[in-house]
């Protein structure tokens, strides 16, 4: 193959285009041709090259490496518009909790159990006040009462563990 005239080696394109060696390497242009160890360029190559860079800079490409999805604005909005209605809802709940209208479930687990404890305590203070105000009262009817009251006991210190499942079940029947 022979040598055409508009044909520069690498060096010789480097500095008619004003740039280092270093420099052209990098923009991986391709050559015409080849002759020994010599490579050789045109311009129509290098424009070629630097259009096709311009262009892959300047086109817009997803993860996948397809087009933007043309309808990414409309859903950033969507999305945008459902955030910030559940970031309205969140603070109008806040707001409710801080005018003591509203209460969380934890809040309420806590306090029943803590008022089913001190019940849990009252009831068990009633054999021995009954003893004392009625020392003719039986032993078995004072076991009898004991008994019951335990069974009272039991049920109230149980009323904390119960109100998720009492809360589930109001809640299906405000829905019906």
């Amino acid at each position: 193959m022979d040598k055409q005239p508009h044909w520069l080696n690498k060096s010789d394109m480097a500095a008619s285009l004003g740039i280092s060696v270093q420099a052209f390497d990098k923009w991986g242009v391709k050559p015409v041709a080849r002759i020994g160890r010599e490579a050789l360029f045109d311009a129509r190559s290098v424009v070629d090259n630097r259009l096709a860079q311009a262009a892959k800079k300047y086109t817009p490409a997803g993860a996948d490496g397809e087009g933007i999805d043309p309808l990414a604005e409309q859903k950033l909005t969507q999305e945008r518009l459902r955030l910030t209605a559940a970031m309205a809802d969140s603070q109008e709940l806040k707001n409710e909790v801080k005018r003591a209208r509203l209460v969380p479930v934890e809040f309420a687990v806590f306090a029943l159990s803590r008022m089913a404890a001190q019940v849990g305590s009252l009831l068990d203070t009633i054999p021995l006040k009954l003893r004392r105000k009625h020392p003719d009262l039986d032993v078995r009817h004072i076991e009898s009462l004991q008994r019951e009251i335990a069974v009272t006991r039991n049920a109230a210190a149980e009323l904390g563990d119960l109100l998720p499942g009492l809360l589930d079940e109001y809640l299906e029947n405000l829905d019906e």
